[in-house]
């Protein structure tokens, strides 16, 4: 579909990432960011203690950051949900709408001026 991922999406796959012991470079690549964006994200999940900086080439997930983790699955999942509801009744509302209009349909049986003068008073 193409969308843009937030922030929380980002901080969500670095850790994922990082969850199997990761290099710098491996983030990097495998979450799709600029050294810039990568450079900035891990400054906020290193001081946020979500991952940590292991054996001086690696980082690895903390217990917050498995609890974060955990958290956004729920969150993302609950999203979709909602998403799915709002497209449902989002075609629900098209079809009313649909219902209301002419839509060019022969065989009305008041004529047009039958109409215009039921909307009198």
């Amino acid at each position: 579909m193409g969308s843009y991922r937030d922030r929380l999406q980002i901080i969500a796959d670095i850790l994922s990432i990082a969850s199997r012991r990761a290099k710098k470079t491996q983030i990097m690549y495998q979450a799709n960011l600029s050294y810039r964006l990568l450079c900035r994200y891990l400054r906020e999940v290193l001081d946020a203690g979500l991952v940590n900086f292991d054996d001086g080439e690696r980082y690895v997930l903390t217990v917050k950051g498995k609890e974060f983790l955990n958290k956004h699955e729920e969150y993302s999942k609950r999203c979709r949900s909602l998403e799915e509801q709002f497209n449902h009744v989002n075609s629900e509302k098209t079809a009313l709408e649909r219902m209301c209009s002419n839509g060019g349909v022969v065989g009305n049986d008041l004529s047009r001026v039958d109409r215009g003068k039921g909307l009198r008073k």
